[in-house]
């Protein structure tokens, strides 16, 4: 009871008028720095430029103060992300944080609530031949652990919380409390984090020339100023951004299908960086880097310049057909709000135990269906994984020289966890405003 009253007068000390910020711990300017000139050097190293001094004061005069988790420890020792056990883990969180924004989104003088109103975890597997982006809805309910207090590091951890949607965790505990809430879901380590607002989501969408996205039917949303006509539309700055915000504009106007209309742009996405070379390009990378440094607060562990290339390279080569968009599967509860269903605990175990997935084709007819898209690219059937023959029945020396290796397994997703591949181009499910 004393430590329930002794929770209630600290938060009561807070005014409550505003929503918290979670402010982040800011690092030594010259730190920062040190970091920057590190991965200038790296790239130097890899592409031979010879304006290394420019890039330098470049990308310093743009650089965000870092993030500190609180588990590096779990990268000690680990020479690059290939030798991180399990794959690599990487959240990416979009505020919607009007601060430094301007008054294009808003007053931020009066809209200072701080929500990660998207949450995605990217998760590369160890031998780099499968990825998986999981998106976790904005209302869904979640357990919050006891995080560090960021306004009182050194005092004492901020209370857990039971239930409560996970776009409130930045707002209560800084991107670490995120990251630890979504570490607790999923079962997995994530060692990388990065932060994006508004204008950084526009830069991003810059540096790599667009992204084109199909439109089944017109898009029509007056909340983010969203207007697209049925077709292929080249997405970058400004537009981009309203393509990724919009919700009443797509679909049937929730936050779920706003899920599915961004997995739209990150395949694309995805396809445009492997077939424009980007991911091999020093110079390219170099222009994402920078636009990453000038509108991301990254963790410290993403500014080692070593691991930021070997991420990069990580993706390279990967077949599109193995990075799937996966929107974690929860379903509607009495409050409006979302739950986890059953089947998280099957993304969850692909995860921690970094196997790729295949999606069910009657959940890719079922969400053609859902959003009317008459054009959209149907999903390859789901191969079945070979079945391995029992050591016993089959001894190693009876065995022929040539024999077929078993298929590595495979985590097949049942029909109400949605998503794509990176190779499908899908169309985005336009919502005109007679139908809001």
């Amino acid at each position: 009871m004393n430590e329930e009253l002794r929770h209630s007068s600290r938060r009561a000390a807070k005014s409550p008028a505003v929503a918290r910020h979670g402010r982040l711990k800011r690092h030594n300017a010259w730190k920062t720095l040190a970091k920057v000139v590190g991965s200038v050097v790296a790239v130097t190293l890899v592409s031979g430029s010879a304006v290394a001094a420019y890039a330098a004061w470049d990308l310093a005069s743009t650089a965000q103060p870092t993030i500190t988790l609180g588990n590096e420890a779990v990268l000690d020792g680990v020479p690059d992300v290939g030798a991180i056990e399990g794959g690599v883990n990487i959240l990416i969180v979009g505020s919607d944080s009007r601060a430094g924004q301007g008054e294009a989104f808003g007053d931020p003088d009066e809209e200072t609530a701080v929500l990660n109103d998207v949450t995605m975890l990217l998760h590369i597997s160890e031998d780099h031949s499968n990825a998986s982006v999981v998106s976790f809805p904005r209302d869904m309910l979640v357990d919050v652990p006891a995080c560090t207090d960021p306004e009182d590091p050194s005092g004492d951890p901020l209370y857990e919380q039971s239930d409560v949607k996970i776009n409130s965790v930045l707002s209560h505990g800084g991107m670490p409390c995120v990251v630890k809430t979504v570490e607790e879901l999923t079962g997995v380590t994530i060692p990388f984090a990065g932060i994006v607002q508004f204008l950084g989501v526009a830069g991003l969408s810059e540096a790599v020339g667009g992204v084109d996205v199909c439109v089944a039917e017109p898009i029509e949303d007056e909340y983010t100023g969203t207007f697209l006509s049925a077709g292929t539309h080249n997405l970058k700055g400004i537009p981009a951004l309203q393509f990724l915000r919009t919700r009443h504009g797509v679909g049937d106007g929730s936050d779920l299908a706003r899920i599915s209309n961004q997995q739209v742009f990150l395949s694309s996405l995805a396809r445009t960086l492997q077939s424009s070379g980007t991911l091999g390009d020093p110079g390219k990378l170099y222009s994402i880097a920078k636009a990453a440094l000038a509108n991301m607060q990254l963790s410290d562990s993403l500014m080692d310049p070593t691991r930021m290339i070997s991420i990069a390279k990580a993706l390279k080569d990967t077949d599109l057909n193995k990075i799937a968009f996966i929107q974690y599967p929860t379903g509607y509860v009495d409050s409006g709000a979302v739950a986890p269903t059953d089947s998280a605990e099957l993304v969850n175990t692909a995860l921690q135990n970094d196997l790729p997935v295949t999606f069910d084709p009657a959940a890719a007819e079922a969400q053609f269906a859902s959003v009317g898209d008459p054009n959209a690219v149907a999903a390859p059937p789901a191969e079945a994984p070979a079945e391995e023959v029992p050591a016993e029945e089959v001894p190693a020396e009876e065995a022929p020289a040539d024999a077929p290796v078993a298929a590595a397994p495979v985590e097949a997703l049942p029909s109400d966890v949605t998503g794509q591949t990176a190779a499908e181009a899908r169309c985005s499910a336009g919502r005109t405003l007679d139908d809001q």
